[in-house]
């Protein structure tokens, strides 16, 4: 483990939309502190199984775990699931997501109200369902997956913007009222990211338009998430990882 990672032994962590992307790479970094990690999925479960072998190869232990956690009682029977299992959960990282582009003319109620209740709703129900076994130790670190379409005028659209800004004023929210408590509330918000869902990003040639001339990795993005779990005295911020290409 490296010397900066904080350390997360006898820790229980809950990635959701862990099996791919930027959520794979932090149930990655989160197991290499000495955390124990369930690793949300909804329909992926081959690749949750991998991440989990992978974890368990490498002596950490990991478990999968499926839910829709837009659902409220998808979410309670995770949590159960997770602390009967690994135990409470210490650590959240509220990263499931979705983002599919639609522009302002052909949006549609539906897809509006899906993307708030996967993106937003979803940090919610999670967060509410951890805060006993947080509050009962007085220690708990959340950490909500935003985007710098939170602040900018995003590619994905209007649904997408709203659902990012509303995940950090949630987060400032929980961060005011829990931080007496020893938990620290905070958002990390990447900008361009190779990933499965970066394509749309590859044909639009967004690589060249970032001061760092490329789009972020995955890893990079997890290291952030590190650093805040690691530091009880940074709570209420948006950290973004965005190649440069907006200042907060």
């Amino acid at each position: 483990m490296p010397a900066h990672s904080p350390d997360l032994n006898d820790r229980v962590a809950l990635v959701t939309g862990g099996s791919r992307g930027i959520g794979r790479a932090v149930c990655l970094s989160l197991a290499s502190a000495g955390a124990a990690v369930a690793v949300n999925y909804r329909q992926r479960e081959s690749e949750a199984a991998q991440i989990v072998e992978q974890i368990e190869n490498a002596g950490g232990r990991a478990i999968a775990v499926q839910a829709d956690v837009s659902v409220a009682s998808d979410v309670k029977a995770m949590i159960g699931e997770v602390e009967s299992r690994l135990g409470v959960v210490d650590v959240l990282v509220n990263n499931a997501g979705t983002g599919t582009i639609v522009d302002i003319d052909i949006l549609t109620e539906a897809e509006f109200d899906r993307t708030l209740a996967v993106n937003l709703k979803s940090a919610f129900l999670c967060t509410q369902a951890v805060l006993p076994g947080m509050r009962a130790q007085r220690w708990g670190r959340i950490v909500n997956l935003s985007s710098a379409a939170a602040r900018g005028a995003g590619l994905v659209g209007v649904h997408y913007n709203a659902s990012k800004a509303g995940l950090e004023g949630l987060t400032r929210g929980y961060a005011a009222r829990l931080a007496r408590e020893g938990i620290t509330v905070n958002a990390v918000a990447p900008g361009p990211i190779d990933t499965e869902m970066a394509a749309p990003l590859k044909a639009a040639n967004v690589a060249e338009r970032l001061p760092v001339g490329r789009l972020g990795e995955a890893d990079e993005v997890a290291q952030v998430v590190l650093m805040v779990v690691g530091n009880g005295f940074v709570t209420g911020q948006t950290i973004p990882v965005n190649g440069g290409v907006s200042f907060i």
